[in-house]
């Protein structure tokens, strides 16, 4: 992975070069290693149970806490709501809000996998025009266990789930874990790789190593984390963890202090 990303960035890495050089200074690192080494504090939104311990971590470096929610704001409860409440399992499916441009991926296999399930699933397909592109991938048949939905906040929507299926976007893996949620994961690009990497570590969900799993892959999987009490205990763990943390405070004290990490 290393090799590979100096290649890829090898222009990228001479203009950092460059503009370093242009302040008088030289940059020290491999510009993705820079950024953890230059600063005199890096700030990790995350708990030590869910990322590897490592002895080679720079002096400023600290873990702060999950990314906090945001407003909950006025949410107009959709119609079926009251259907997550009445004893079947939940399980909420989404592949985020960046690398949602072909729900067929994950979102829409998902669906078809756990048709006529005791699942209610619910599609947070996150683009406005969600609903449809689903509906019409599925020939205008929504299966009767099947909830679709543009956007909705997950502080509303995560309480009540039983398992999380997503592509791995970091900031919706760590929501999940910030309720206790236990997941399976499906993704390929950006960081996702590394962060389901990460949720097979801490136990806290199955890895499915693939962006565009297979039907009877994604029903197992399902099944396995409903069904095995270890996942929802890894993740509840972590979130207990999480609710020891406040990010908004740890980020304030170092600003206010106003001075640098000391260094060996």
């Amino acid at each position: 992975m290393r090799s590979h990303a100096r290649t890829a960035l090898a222009d990228v890495q001479q203009h950092a070069e460059a503009v370093f050089a242009s302040m008088g200074v030289a940059l020290p690192d491999f510009l993705f290693n820079a950024w953890c080494t230059i600063p005199d504090h890096l700030l990790q939104l995350s708990v030590p149970a869910f990322e590897y311990p490592r002895s080679d971590a720079p002096a400023g470096f600290r873990l702060i806490g999950a990314i906090p929610p945001g407003p909950a704001g006025d949410f107009p409860l959709p119609h079926w709501w009251a259907d997550l409440t009445a004893g079947r399992r939940v399980v909420v499916v989404t592949q985020g809000t960046v690398a949602n441009e072909d729900l067929g991926q994950l979102v829409v296999p998902t669906i078809r996998a756990l048709e006529g399930s005791d699942a209610v699933v619910v599609a947070a397909t996150a683009r406005p025009d969600g609903p449809d592109l689903v509906r019409a991938a599925l020939g205008d048949r929504v299966p009767e266990n099947v909830r679709l939905a543009g956007f909705v906040p997950f502080e509303h929507l995560l309480p009540l789930a039983d398992v999380l299926v997503t592509n791995a976007g970091y900031g919706g893996v760590q929501s999940a874990l910030r309720h206790g949620v236990p997941l399976v994961v499906a993704g390929e690009t950006e960081d996702k790789p590394e962060v389901a990497a990460r949720v097979t570590w801490s136990g806290t969900g199955v890895d499915l190593r693939t962006a565009r799993p297979e039907e009877a892959a994604l029903r197992a999987a399902v099944d396995r984390v409903t069904s095995e009490e270890s996942f929802r205990e890894r993740a509840e763990a972590v979130r207990n963890e999480i609710a020891q943390h406040d990010p908004f405070a740890a980020v304030a004290e170092i600003v206010e202090r106003g001075r640098p990490t000391t260094r060996g």
